[in-house]
């Protein structure tokens, strides 16, 4: 199992730990939400937990607990910018369907 995210992600996280003082990394987890069943959670995570798995990737920690694992599973996590909005953008191969608004998919 394998969690990776691009190095434009990497550098807005590392930027954003900096500018917050603290954190080791990003936590990622699945909840249900939404009118496809399951949405993205991200914050910023000040420690490990005893149920999170750890991936590194360009030098970054990324944190997923293992119930979100299997939805997360083969995801790549991006930091985009298109003309006057940015913000993270999931490549999950494990996604079957998004809503509209992309704020939910199912697997």
């Amino acid at each position: 199992m394998a969690i990776t995210m691009t190095d434009s992600a990497a550098r807005h996280v590392q930027r954003s730990l900096s500018k917050r003082g603290k954190g080791v990394g990003l936590r990622l987890a699945v909840k249900t939400s939404g009118c496809s069943g399951l949405a993205y959670a991200i914050e910023f995570a000040d420690e490990a937990l005893p149920e999170d798995v750890s991936f590194e990737s360009h030098g970054m920690q990324l944190l997923v607990d293992a119930r979100s694992l299997p939805f997360l599973d083969g995801t790549q996590l991006d930091f985009v910018r298109e003309g006057l909005n940015e913000g993270f953008k999931f490549h999950n191969p494990n996604s079957k369907a998004e809503c509209g608004c992309g704020e939910s998919f199912a697997v």
